[in-house]
């Protein structure tokens, strides 16, 4: 079992979650950025706002699949699970660009991050910014 610190609200990073007209978000950093920008989104200098947004970067792995007992096709076992980020906000900007960003501490750049970092940028051509 891995060890991990938590706070008193039981997250990971010390931070305080918070819930705002029934949204959760991980950091009051989180929330504010959120709110910076939706007044960009309702402004027109970005358009297609999304929080959470997943890209899948590695598909599970499964065995192979066979033929049940009645014929019907029977799907493998899962090996791996699928390995996805979850983009904090994901938007275009004012030229129609797709832009994601994670809103980060030290702390919460972790290896894994960085590899997820590296991958999304490999696979998608997108460059996550963190603010």
């Amino acid at each position: 079992m891995a060890w991990r610190n938590y706070n008193s609200s039981g997250t990971k990073y010390r931070n305080n979650r918070v819930t705002v007209d029934g949204q959760t978000f991980d950091s009051q950093k989180e929330l504010r950025r959120f709110r910076e920008l939706s007044i960009m989104e309702k402004a027109g200098m970005i358009r297609g706002l999304e929080r959470q947004k997943k890209f899948l970067l590695i598909p599970s792995q499964r065995e192979p699949d066979r033929i049940g007992k009645k014929g019907g096709k029977k799907k493998g076992a899962v090996i791996e699970r699928e390995v996805a980020y979850y983009a904090d906000f994901f938007y275009y900007d004012h030229e129609g660009r797709e832009v994601v960003e994670d809103v980060k501490s030290p702390a919460t750049r972790t290896k894994d991050y960085i590899i997820k970092r590296k991958l999304i940028l490999y696979k998608y051509g997108i460059r996550i910014h963190e603010v």
